[in-house]
C-alpha cells in the first residue's frame, strides 16, 4: 500500500467494518490515542484512501431484491461510441458496478432491480440509447459472498 504504515492500514480495517464507532473505540482497537488517529483519518481522506464513508442496504428490504450479472460484447471502439455508452451506464442508478473487461465479453454490470420485469425495462432503455452487439444477462439465484472490505493485511 502506497506509503501506509501500520497504524494507517489498522484504522483502514477498523472503519471498513464499521466507519460509524466512536473515535475513542477506533483508538482502542488500533492501540493509539484519538489525536493521531484522528489525524491519520483526516489524512487518508484527504489523499483520496477513504473516498466516503456510507450505509451498506440491505437490497431485499428497500425492494431491489434481484441482481443481474449483464455481459456485453460490442463490435464498436470508436472514441463516440464508447462515450455514448459510458454516458448511458452512468445515468442508470440501478448499476451497482461497471467494469471494461479484457478477452471476449467487453463490459460486465452488476444490476439491481426490483424483479425480472424491472430487469426487462433497464434493459429496454439501455439498447434504446446506445446500439450494443450482443447482451447476455445472468440471474443472480443466491448471494453467497458479498463484501465491501478490502483485505487489508495488518500485522498482528
Amino acid at each position: 500500500m502506497k506509503d501506509m504504515d501500520e497504524l494507517d492500514r489498522k484504522i483502514l480495517s477498523v472503519l471498513q467494518q464499521d466507519a460509524t464507532r466512536p473515535l475513542d473505540d477506533v483508538a482502542a482497537l488500533v492501540g493509539s490515542s484519538k489525536t493521531p488517529v484522528w489525524n491519520r483519518i483526516r489524512k487518508l481522506k484527504e489523499r483520496g484512501a477513504i473516498k466516503s464513508q456510507v450505509a451498506i442496504l440491505d437490497p431485499d428490504e428497500v425492494g431491489l431484491g434481484s441482481c443481474f450479472y449483464v455481459l456485453i460484447r460490442t463490435a464498436r471502439h470508436e472514441a463516440e461510441w464508447i462515450e455514448t455508452f459510458l454516458h448511458a451506464l452512468r445515468k442508470r442508478p440501478e448499476i451497482m458496478e461497471a467494469h471494461r473487461l479484457a478477452g471476449e465479453v467487453d463490459y460486465i454490470l452488476k444490476v439491481r432491480v426490483a424483479d425480472a420485469k424491472a430487469y426487462d425495462d433497464f434493459y429496454r432503455s439501455l439498447v434504446a440509447d446506445v446500439s450494443i452487439f450482443n447482451v447476455t444477462s445472468l440471474l443472480s439465484m443466491e448471494e453467497i459472498i458479498s463484501r465491501t472490505a478490502l483485505p487489508i493485511e495488518t500485522v498482528d
